[in-house]
């Protein structure tokens, strides 16, 4: 699905980011933990084409995406849902059907009552998006990204501050659309409790390295690297 491999990011002349390689799996939830200023954000930012690395290479689907414009048959393949979600001041249903309109298709009711449903938000249908809660609010972004039926999901800690009544309904869809349609999601996370619940991977960030990857599992009882044992036991490693 992607492939990373000597990426640097620099900004103002300090590297944020190194990767030496990263590959993410087709279908997989892959889930980016580490400390504030880790790299997480700006690692997401490159994985959804909003900027491109200053040095190495990034391919997804077997395209290069780090020089040049990426042609739209690319970009439409990968949506992101961000911890503040920016709506239309339009009803709820019309922030779900916003994108189907940019990309021509006007008779998506039936799918869009379907994804309304299935973020339990089908009584908001008609409400404004302006009057919503923070997690009502985070639900309509996420079932605009899902309505588009996205081979990649990004998601930047889209359940931070949230109550867990809403932490439980996002993780649901989102486990439900990788389960039912295959589609990748990388999800960044401030959270080690919900990366084990939901991750097949996880992916352990610290100053713009990447320490570890491994296995859901082995990162959290077995890791091969120390300062990914303490980062998961909460000891203070930056």
């Amino acid at each position: 699905m992607y492939l990373l491999e000597g990426v640097r990011k620099v900004y103002d002349g300090r590297c944020v980011l190194d990767i030496d390689r990263l590959k993410v799996h087709r279908g997989e939830i892959l889930a980016l933990v580490g400390p504030s200023g880790a790299g997480k954000s700006t690692l997401l930012r490159l994985l959804n084409f909003l900027e491109p690395p200053d040095a190495g290479t990034i391919t997804f689907q077997g395209h290069r995406i780090d020089r040049g414009p990426v042609p739209l048959s690319l970009r439409r393949q990968v949506t992101t849902v961000f911890q503040r979600p920016a709506l239309l001041s339009t009803t709820v249903a019309g922030n779900v059907a916003y994108g189907l309109r940019l990309r021509g298709l006007r008779d998506g009711r039936e799918q869009i009552e379907a994804m309304l449903e299935r973020l339990h938000l089908a009584h908001l249908a008609r409400a404004s998006a302006r009057k919503l809660s923070g997690g009502e609010a985070q639900r309509v972004a996420l079932a605009r990204a899902l309505i588009l039926r996205p081979a990649v999901l990004l998601l930047d800690e889209p359940t931070a501050n949230l109550d867990p009544h809403n932490v439980a309904l996002i993780e649901q869809a989102v486990r439900e659309m990788n389960r039912e349609r295959g589609t990748t999601v990388v999800w960044v996370t401030h959270n080690i409790f919900q990366a084990r619940r939901l991750a097949h991977r996880v992916a352990f960030l610290l100053d713009g390295r990447l320490i570890e990857v491994a296995d859901t599992e082995q990162f959290f009882t077995a890791p091969h690297d120390p300062r990914t044992g303490a980062f998961v036991r909460g000891e203070m490693v930056w």
